[in-house]
Order: C-alpha cells, then sequence, then structure tokens
C-alpha cells in the first residue's frame, strides 16, 4: 500500500518513518521543507503541556521511551537534562511529573519565590534543528521521498492512504475552525556553561524557559493565544532575556545569535482518527504545545489505524 503523509514537521517526519519502517511505501508532500516548519523553531522537552486529551498520558508514555532510547544514540540530538519546573501556582506538580525518574519536590528557595510550585527531574531535551536532521537521515534509509508542494485538497494527494499532518494549516485544509495558534518566541544564545535547565510556567502570557545544549541555550518565551503573527518583537526579546538573566546572572549581556518565532496548533483535543467523509485521509494534528513530546505515541496509533483500514 503507498501512504503519503502531508507535512514535513515532526508529526509528520515521525509518522512517515514509523509506516515505512512497518513495511509501508511511504512518500512526504509538504509547502515548507522541515527546517521551515513550527517543529524547527520549538523548545523542546519532553512534557505532555499545553494540550488537553485523555490519551495523552499514552502518548508521552510512548514518546518517553522513543527519547530515552534516542539520547543513549549518537547523533541524534537528544540528551537527558536534569533542571527544574516551577509554577505560579499552590500544589501544581502534576501526576506525571511525580512518575519521572528522579522527581524530586523543590526545597524552598531552588525556584523564585513568584513560582508557588516547583520539582526537579531530569527529561529528554532535544535539539530541533539537528534533531529534524537525525530524522531526515532515518527516513531516507527508509526510502521516504519528501517532496515540496502545496496541497490545496486531498483529491490532488496521490496514495493509497493520505495522513494528514498539517498543524495549522488544517484550518484552511479541511475548515477545521476549531483550531487557533499560540504565539512562541524564543532566542538562541551562546551557552556560557549551563548544564541545568529551568521551565517557568505561564504567568500571565510569559513562559521562563532555559534549555542548555553543549554549544548554545535556548531561551523564551511565550504563550500569546490567537496572535498569529510572526513577526519579531524586540520588547519580547528584552523581556526574556531580562527573565533568564533573573534565574541564572550568567545569561546577562549574552549575545543573541539566533531568533525563533513559531505557532504552536492548539485544538481542545488531539485529532487523530480516520476521517468520517473521505475515509482515505487520516488525521494527525493538532497537538498544541506538545508536538515532540506526542510525535512518536501518535505515529504508532497512526500506524494502528492505517493497519486496520489495509486489513478491513
Amino acid at each position: 500500500m503507498n501512504v503519503t503523509v502531508v507535512g514535513a514537521g515532526v508529526s509528520g517526519l515521525t509518522s512517515a518513518i514509523v509506516l515505512a519502517e512497518a513495511g509501508f511505501d511511504v512518500g512526504v508532500v509538504s509547502e515548507r521543507v522541515p527546517h521551515e516548519t513550527t517543529s524547527a523553531v520549538a523548545g523542546a522537552s519532553w512534557g505532555p503541556h499545553m494540550v488537553d486529551d485523555p490519551r495523552v498520558a499514552k502518548w508521552a508514555g510512548d514518546g518517553w521511551g522513543a527519547f530515552t532510547r534516542l539520547a543513549r544514540t549518537e547523533n541524534t540530538a537528544v540528551r537527558m537534562v536534569s533542571g527544574i519546573e516551577a509554577d505560579p501556582a499552590v500544589d501544581a506538580i502534576p501526576d506525571w511529573a511525580r512518575e519521572v525518574p528522579g522527581f524530586r519536590a523543590c526545597e524552598p528557595g531552588e525556584a523564585p519565590r513568584r513560582y508557588r510550585s516547583a520539582w526537579h527531574y531530569t527529561i529528554p531535551l532535544i535539539d530541533m534543528p539537528r534533531y529534524l536532521d537525525y530524522l531526515m537521515t532515518r527516513a531516507t534509509a527508509a526510502g521516504i521521498t519528501v517532496d515540496r508542494a502545496r496541497v490545496e485538497s486531498f483529491d490532488s494527494v496521490p496514495g493509497d492512504i493520505v495522513v494528514n499532518c498539517t498543524g495549522l494549516g488544517a484550518v484552511d485544509l479541511v475548515g477545521d475552525s476549531t483550531m487557533r495558534p499560540v504565539r512562541g518566541q524564543m532566542i538562541v544564545t551562546p551557552n556560557p556553561g549551563l548544564t541545568e535547565f529551568f521551565l517557568g510556567n505561564a504567568i500571565g502570557t510569559d513562559l521562563t524557559v532555559i534549555f542548555p545544549h553543549p554549544d548554545h541555550l535556548v531561551l523564551g518565551g511565550t504563550g500569546l493565544s490567537d496572535h498569529d503573527s510572526t513577526d519579531w518583537d524586540e520588547s519580547t526579546e528584552r523581556a526574556i532575556l531580562e527573565r533568564c538573566a533573573a534565574i541564572d546572572t550568567r545569561i546577562a549581556n549574552l549575545p543573541v545569535i539566533g531568533r525563533r518565532v513559531g505557532l504552536r496548533p492548539v485544538r481542545a483535543g488531539v485529532r487523530l482518527e480516520r476521517d468520517p467523509g473521505d475515509t482515505r485521509v487520516v488525521h494527525n494534528y493538532g497537538h498544541g504545545g506538545s508536538g515532540v513530546t506526542l510525535s512518536w505515541g501518535c505515529a504508532h496509533d497512526v500506524l494502528n489505524v492505517v493497519t486496520t483500514m489495509v486489513s478491513s
């Protein structure tokens, strides 16, 4: 069976890889190449954030298994990194965090006073541009072709089965008016020696994110709902640098070497199902701010749906 995946972000590439490695003949078609997608500007750490769906726990668990395995493999851009997540609410530690190896509640003073809950653990941290390179290498090895084209209608897409991984593109492609963009802005700086991450959950629309990689930091961020502009905002940049420098003074006065803006594809729940009208189409979109975290779990569910379609 021939399967065409529409979309070359992390959800599309991962779905294509899982399908191809299961024996399907898979191609990918996308208006944007991987490094131009929203996935390329993601943070990105493992954690089921900004998505509300009862299936998330399973998908995130599948992702945990996949990313911890990749962290033991060279040239995947995935590492296990320790750090602190903090929240402004009292008793905000989620149940899933307590199940992560190395979890402990923070002692008073470990996180800034404006955060009333904080916990320390070790999670997968992903360098997204390099991780997308890894996925492309794995896709090529699996015989997947990637063609650049804008898809206006599934009628124009070849293949016995079509998998829709278009994120916010689903608004126009399938008329899904429940989708909404949540704008994120992040900064890349040199790494002056930080080894632990800090993730401060939203106070208003402001996130405070410090993700250390061997040769750079990714600092953020924002969570502006229903903002569809990807223009750079200088005042937001200054605010991000100030918030992050307040967490670690080594960040103060670092030069900015990269700027990232993206729109998270937020929906009340992930749409992962066979289309009830066009039964050739399987949808996999609406992952909010957890596209990376959920990518492997959702891809395996896509494989289950496609396998059922073939056998029925």
